[in-house]
C-alpha cells in the first residue's frame, strides 16, 4: 500500500519547483517570459507533451493563446477561442477543471489540438481575486487519465500564474496608459503673444484615467483651449482620450463655434464609440483675448479671476456629457476678459474629495485663484488643494491669462 505521506511530499517538491519560477517572475520577468518559464516547468513536472495559457480578452469575450510549450503554433497563429465554446471555452465558462479523454472524438473549437495528435487534455481556469484571467491546459499524445493529484497541482499552478499575470499586466497597463496619456498632453504650451499659460498634470495613485488638456491656435488667429475627462480608467480610457482629442482638433479647424465643435464631437463618439462618455469644456478666445466663448459638455465651468475682484465660476450651463446626447446643442457663453484676467480650467480630481461636496471644493478653488502670473497661481492651487495628500484620481489644471497692460 502506498504511503500517503510520500504523495504529500512529492506534491510539496513539485510546488517548491513551481514557486521558484513564480517568485522570480515578479522581479525579473515580463508576462511572456513568466508564462513560458512556468509552462515549461508544468510540462516537465506533469510529464505532458503540451502546456498552454490562453488569457481572457474581456471586451471580445475570447481566450487568446498567449504562451505555449510543445504546441507553439497556437501563439504564432493567434489562436482564439470564444468563452463557452470548445474545450478551453468550456473551462472558462464553467470555471472548473475539464478533462477530455479522447481528443479526436471531442467537440473542439481549435483544430490544432487534433492536428498535433493529442489524445488527452486537462484544463483549469486562471482565477485571481475571484476574477477570471484565462485558462491553462496540458495535453498528451498518448491516452492518459489525469489523477486527482494532477488536477490539484495544475490548479495550484494556475492560481500562481493568475496572480502573477494580473500583477504584471496591471503594472504594464498602467505604464502604457501613463505613457500614452503623457504623449497626448502637450509637453510644452504654445508661445502666444499677449497670453500667459501654465499647466499641471498629476496622474492618480489608484489608476491612470482619461484626463487631458489642450491649447492651440486656429487659422483665424483665435485660441482653442480644451479640458476633458473620459469616463473610466487605465489604458482603454487613455486610448479613447487620444481619439477624442484628435477629433476635437479636427472639428476646431472647421468651426470657431465651441457649441458646434462639441456637437460634432458628440456625433462622432456616439457613432464610432457608443460606450464612451466624457466631460469636455471647450473655450475659443479672440486673438486679442478680450472675449472668450465657452461651451461645456457636462464639465465644471472655468473659474474666472478679474483684477480687483474675487474669483468665481463662469455662469453657464454645464449641459449634457459627450456620449449622452447626440442631437443636443450645447449653448456657448461669452465671457469678457479685461486686461490681467485669468481663466482656470480643471478636472474633477482637483476639487472632489471623499466626505466633502464638489461645491465646497470649487469654493475652495475660487478662494485660492487670483488674477496673477499663471505659474504662481498654479503653484498656489496645487499647494492648497493637493498639498501632501495622495492623489487617487487624475488632476489636470490649465491656466490662461490675458497679459496686463503695462506688465504683470
Amino acid at each position: 500500500m502506498e504511503d500517503p505521506g510520500s504523495g504529500l511530499a512529492d506534491t510539496a517538491r513539485k510546488l517548491e519547483k513551481l514557486q521558484a519560477v513564480t517568485d522570480e517572475a515578479f522581479a525579473h520577468m515580463d508576462v511572456d517570459e513568466l508564462l513560458d518559464a512556468l509552462l515549461e516547468r508544468v510540462r516537465q513536472i506533469l510529464r505532458t507533451d503540451t502546456a498552454v495559457v490562453l488569457l481572457l480578452d474581456r471586451q471580445a469575450q475570447q481566450l487568446v493563446a498567449t504562451a505555449a510549450r510543445g504546441i507553439e503554433e497556437e501563439v504564432q497563429q493567434a489562436v482564439h477561442v470564444p468563452v463557452g465554446v470548445g474545450f478551453a471555452g468550456r473551462v472558462a465558462a464553467e470555471r472548473r477543471p475539464v478533462h477530455v479523454d479522447d481528443v479526436p472524438s471531442a467537440d473542439l473549437f481549435n483544430p490544432l489540438l487534433v492536428q498535433r495528435g493529442l489524445r488527452s487534455l486537462l484544463g483549469v481556469p486562471l482565477i485571481a481575486g475571484g476574477t477570471l484571467v484565462g485558462v491553462m491546459h496540458v495535453g498528451t499524445v498518448t491516452a492518459r487519465r489525469f489523477t486527482a493529484e494532477d488536477v490539484e497541482f495544475l490548479q495550484l499552478a494556475a492560481a500562481r500564474a493568475a496572480l502573477a499575470v494580473r500583477s504584471l499586466l496591471s503594472r504594464a497597463e498602467r505604464a502604457g496608459a501613463l505613457e500614452l496619456q503623457r504623449s497626448l498632453v502637450p509637453a510644452t504650451l504654445p508661445d502666444i503673444p499677449g497670453v500667459e499659460l501654465a499647466a499641471r498634470y498629476r496622474p492618480g495613485e489608484a489608476s491612470v484615467g482619461g484626463d487631458w488638456y489642450d491649447v492651440f491656435t486656429l487659422p483665424s488667429g483665435e485660441i482653442g483651449i480644451v479640458m476633458g475627462d473620459v469616463a473610466g480608467h487605465g489604458f482603454p480610457a487613455a486610448v479613447v482620450m487620444g481619439r477624442m482629442r484628435s477629433a476635437l482638433r479636427a472639428y476646431a479647424l472647421e468651426s470657431g463655434d465651441p457649441s458646434e465643435v462639441l456637437h460634432k464631437l458628440d456625433r462622432k463618439m456616439a457613432h464610432f464609440e457608443p460606450e464612451a462618455t466624457a466631460t469636455v469644456l471647450y473655450v475659443v478666445c479672440e486673438p486679442t483675448l478680450e472675449r472668450a466663448k465657452v461651451a461645456s459638455a457636462g464639465h465644471f465651468p472655468p473659474v474666472l479671476a478679474v483684477p480687483g475682484r474675487p474669483a468665481s465660476p463662469v455662469e453657464m450651463k454645464p449641459d449634457v456629457l459627450i456620449g449622452f446626447g447626440m442631437e443636443t446643442r450645447r449653448p456657448a457663453t461669452t465671457v469678457e476678459l479685461p486686461p490681467g484676467s485669468l481663466l482656470c480650467l480643471y478636472t474633477d480630481g482637483l476639487v472632489e474629495r471623499r466626505g466633502r461636496s464638489v461645491n465646497d471644493g470649487i469654493d475652495h478653488l475660487c478662494d485660492v485663484v487670483f488674477a496673477g502670473p499663471p505659474e504662481r497661481v498654479s503653484a498656489a492651487v496645487m499647494a492648497a488643494l493637493v498639498g501632501r495628500r495622495p492623489v487617487q484620481d487624475d488632476i489636470a489644471l490649465l491656466l490662461i491669462r490675458r497679459a496686463a497692460c503695462g506688465g504683470v
